[in-house]
């Protein structure tokens, strides 16, 4: 059986590290609290509709023309302004809690990126122990 990296060994840090990254970054990011303050506007009135007219040309384009390249430009320009405008209308909070809540999140998901790392490098330092 393979580790990570290829080699036998470190598989047992490996998924240790994995459960502390995931119990930590699960933990700080219920800590987050997302929401909205309305609509886009632009001049005083809503303008989501006019963020949906290139992807609404583009899905056409290519009903029209599988292999348009006008019509995957506008595509991938649709999606990408509707992902950026709700990107940008969101307001992001993080909930209050103790120092010392914040600090054992933030310490489990150090830790466990770290031990993860830490089994890639081990296989690798088996590997120029056994080549020597």
């Amino acid at each position: 059986m393979q580790g990570p990296g290829g080699t036998p060994g470190g598989l047992g840090t490996f998924l240790i590290g994995f459960v502390l990254a995931v119990a930590g970054g699960w933990l700080l990011v219920n800590q987050v609290q997302v929401g909205s303050f309305g609509g886009w506007h632009l001049w005083g009135f809503n303008s989501f509709g006019l963020s949906l007219i290139p992807f609404i040309a583009g899905v056409g384009l290519l009903f029209f023309n599988g292999r348009s390249i006008a019509g995957w430009l506008l595509l991938i320009a649709g999606l990408a302004i509707i992902v950026a405008g709700i990107l940008i209308n969101l307001n992001i909070y993080f909930k209050p809690t103790s120092l010392f809540n914040t600090l054992m999140m933030l310490g489990m998901l150090a830790a466990g990126v770290g031990l993860m790392a830490r089994s890639f490098r081990a296989a690798e330092a088996s590997l120029k122990e056994n080549a020597d």
